[in-house]
């Protein structure tokens, strides 16, 4: 998973193509439950790129996209949201791709 660099780049990758933005933190138990089952979510859903956003190096970006829980996702197709899975609550796989399937 790509990890987001600046906001800049959040911009270019939002207007850009087909990208999921999660978003979380290095320190949250319930983002770190999802990890082992990420890089099988991203195999299964090559058209998407997923983005890692840390929640503490970008809390402005956070606010700005209304992402107040973690784990949470934002996709994003050429410029406009896709679909949103933003809760504090944690997350199955199964939850992750029933979201991810729904944005088809």
């Amino acid at each position: 998973m790509k990890k987001l660099e600046s906001l800049e780049q959040f911009e270019q990758f939002r207007n850009e193509g087909k990208h999921i933005f999660m978003f979380s933190a290095d320190w949250c138990p319930d983002c770190r439950f999802i990890d082992p089952f990420l890089p099988e979510i991203e195999e299964k859903y090559k058209d998407y790129t997923f983005i890692y956003v840390d929640r503490d190096q970008f809390i402005d970006l956070c606010a700005q996209v209304d992402v107040f829980g973690i784990p949470s996702f934002i996709a994003y197709g050429d410029g406009k949201e896709l679909g949103r899975f933003v809760s504090k609550d944690r997350k199955t796989k199964e939850e992750i791709e029933q979201f991810i399937e729904e944005l088809a």
